[in-house]
């Protein structure tokens, strides 16, 4: 009996010293996560089949084109990499606190911020495809979901929710390139694949109330801070966090109000005239000796003479409505102009519609893209755009789709009413950072509401 006891313990104490010779005992404290026990797990193999059925497609169209793009799809399917190994270490690890589940999830948000870093560069030409990167990869924060007061969506609609926002910079790349390189075209469909349906579905199948803890696991708790040597000066401040942070978030409820829910508040508390000062009769204007009810004729001289002070006029360009270079149609500055039209125009041509206000425009042709920039209170008739129909920076504008097209977009937009004809039904519509968004579509009968 004794025999076989000490064998047992000569085998872990061998298995032990085995694990830390070669690594296997993380920086966490956490065994080794590649073993396969661990990898043989349902849901790891699942996310590696993810891997290898769309992960390896954008991987490979990004070997295709090479450059930035290969760098930022090399950063992007490290994430998932990073991801996968966080999975694996969930497994053994107790649910953490605020603290503890930022630094969990530290290697995950330093990859997505150097990701980040790139997007916000600028001069490149590929910016599009980092921005859709960058968007895309605040998909795998479903990991930090903690139950319904986190502050986050749930597992599923997160993905769904970050793919949205990536989808407008991934359509971009789609139409610029569509004629150009198809190797960038399979690099951003094969992209909108890893996400949807391949991350999405995983989640789906695996993780749609979050990831599952282990009560008696290892426990996770945030990294002390080192206070510095005497005489050394203090290390320079962290980065702030892109996507995880140890401070829990407030309840609005407990914030102070501000602007006018302050207003509303002090007044629905019925203490309306706390903290104002009482007038005195003396302080009445009616009262007072120093004014007098009639404005002498030099007070009023004087009142009437203009300002020394020349006041800064603010310089509004020239309306322009041209043609420039044979492709561009530049349609710019117009005010109160109804009666803008464009009639002569090709496929190959495209509009550009800026800083116009309370106007209307007229396409009556086949064009190849058609951007409304900075405009209030717009109206648009098109007929037919080869690539997409894009409003941005724009409030209130109406648009109609007489005939096709295949991609719209609506970025940084308040108010936006689109009507489409038949043949346009099967348009994608992307949306970022807007609001009031109405989409209207033709009735059964040409008689029928929209």
């Amino acid at each position: 009996m004794e025999g076989k006891l000490v064998e047992r313990l000569e085998a872990a104490v061998a298995r032990l010293e085995a694990l830390a010779a070669g690594g296997g005992i993380s920086a966490r404290g956490l065994p080794d996560s590649g073993g396969d026990d661990m990898s043989s797990d349902p849901s790891i193999v699942a996310f590696d089949d993810l891997m290898d059925q769309y992960a390896a497609k954008v991987s490979g169209a990004a070997e295709k084109i090479g450059g930035q793009v290969l760098d930022v799809s090399k950063l992007l399917l490290k994430a998932f990499s990073v991801e996968k190994k966080l999975l694996m270490e969930i497994k053994q690890t107790q649910k953490p606190d605020i603290a503890g589940l930022a630094e969990f999830l530290k290697p995950l948000n330093e990859v997505i911020m150097k990701v980040n870093s790139m997007a916000e560069a600028r001069g490149s030409e590929f910016i599009n495809h980092f921005k859709s990167a960058a968007e895309s990869l605040s998909a795998l924060a479903w990991i930090a979901y903690t139950g319904k007061d986190c502050g986050m969506s749930m597992p599923i609609a997160h993905v769904e929710e970050s793919w949205q926002a990536a989808e407008f910079y991934n359509n971009k790349v789609l139409v610029e390139y569509k004629t150009k390189d198809p190797n960038h075209v399979e690099w951003a469909k094969a992209l909108k694949e890893l996400y949807l349906p391949g991350l999405r579905g995983y989640v789906k199948s695996h993780y749609p109330l979050g990831p599952v803890w282990n009560a008696s696991g290892v426990k996770v708790s945030a990294a002390p801070s080192k206070a510095p040597q005497s005489g050394a000066p203090a290390p320079p401040c962290p980065p702030p966090a892109f996507h995880f942070t140890s401070e829990p978030s407030k309840a609005s409820s407990s914030q102070p109000k501000q602007g006018m829910s302050a207003v509303f508040q002090e007044l629905s508390s019925g203490n309306v005239t706390a903290g104002l000062k009482k007038v005195t009769d003396d302080m009445k204007a009616k009262n007072r000796t120093d004014r007098k009810g009639v404005v002498s004729t030099s007070e009023k001289q004087t009142s009437s003479t203009p300002s020394t002070t020349t006041p800064t006029v603010k310089k509004v360009a020239p309306p322009k409505l041209e043609l420039q270079m044979g492709r561009k149609w530049a349609v710019e500055n117009h005010i109160g102009n109804k009666n803008l039209v464009i009639d002569d125009c090709d496929a190959k041509q495209s509009v550009y519609v800026f800083g116009c206000k309370d106007s209307v425009l007229q396409i009556q042709g086949k064009v190849n893209n058609i951007t409304l920039d900075k405009c209030t209170k717009m109206g648009v008739l098109f007929k037919d755009v080869v690539a997409a129909f894009e409003i941005v920076n724009c409030n209130g504008v109406e648009a109609q789709c007489q005939g096709s097209a295949p991609t719209i977009s609506v970025d940084n937009t308040s108010g936006a009413q689109l009507y489409l004809s038949k043949d346009s039904l099967e348009a994608a519509i992307t949306t970022a950072k807007s609001i009031d968004i109405n989409v209207l579509v033709p009735g059964a009968t040409s008689d029928a509401d929209w």
